[in-house]
């Protein structure tokens, strides 16, 4: 059985390409480094943000009730 490409694994690699570009621009153009790195951090941020709350990696609220058996 091979590897599926999942969503979260779309969202590492935007991530990483992100910061990538970030660094890219800064080291490529006019546009200071550090800005252009912050401003593909907050970016990746957003990124992170959509992959947490809005496509979180739950089934549903129910899901959030589980008890974790691995702590126990």
């Amino acid at each position: 059985m091979g590897y599926t490409v999942q969503y979260y694994d779309l969202v590492l690699a935007a991530i990483f390409a992100t910061m990538g570009l970030g660094a890219g621009v800064g080291v490529l153009t006019s546009l200071a480094l550090p800005t252009a790195v912050t401003v593909a951090g907050v970016a990746a941020a957003l990124l992170i943000a959509h992959g947490l709350f809005v496509n979180g990696p739950v089934d549903g609220p129910e899901d959030l009730t589980d008890e974790v058996d691995a702590l126990n």
